[in-house]
């Protein structure tokens, strides 16, 4: 018997259900949050950025831009802790396919944050926010052909 996860997640919330078989119910495993995520940049940030000399024009100074917002830091924070949750499962035995049901930003991080041995056992990808929708529609998406 296949088990198969179904991963629902955004930046700031994830849903993991399990289906024993195709077309199978879908049951809850797990409902992760991750509240940092969803706060506002200035919420993230404690003080100003850095500042550094400009090599080009003697004693000009400026702020340093940060290669990452606070948001997408935080975002990341969190598909790491979705991967690690699924690589662990696939360590255990406890999952033979994945589904990834996520918005394309985020859905794009999480897959870069698996392994390449769990990034192996994704059957389908689906470019949806459905974090917030019902089992119900999630097993409907889920049935619809791609």
């Amino acid at each position: 018997m296949s088990k198969t996860w179904i991963v629902v997640a955004e930046s700031a919330r994830a849903r993991i259900f399990s289906q024993h078989k195709p077309r199978g119910p879908v049951e809850e495993l797990q409902d992760l949050v991750h509240p940092a995520s969803a706060l506002h940049s200035r919420e993230l940030t404690s003080d100003r950025q850095g500042r550094t000399f400009d090599r080009s024009r003697q004693g000009a100074r400026h702020a340093m831009e940060p290669n990452k917002g606070p948001q997408e830091v935080e975002a990341e924070v969190f598909a790491r802790e979705i991967a690690a949750l699924l690589e662990a499962a696939r360590r255990r035995g406890g999952l033979d396919n994945v589904v990834l049901i996520a918005p394309p930003q985020f859905l794009g991080l999480l897959t870069g944050c698996l392994d390449e041995q769990t990034q192996k056992l994704i059957s389908r990808r689906i470019h949806k926010n459905l974090v917030r929708h019902s089992v119900d529609d999630i097993s409907a998406q889920l049935a619809a052909p791609d």
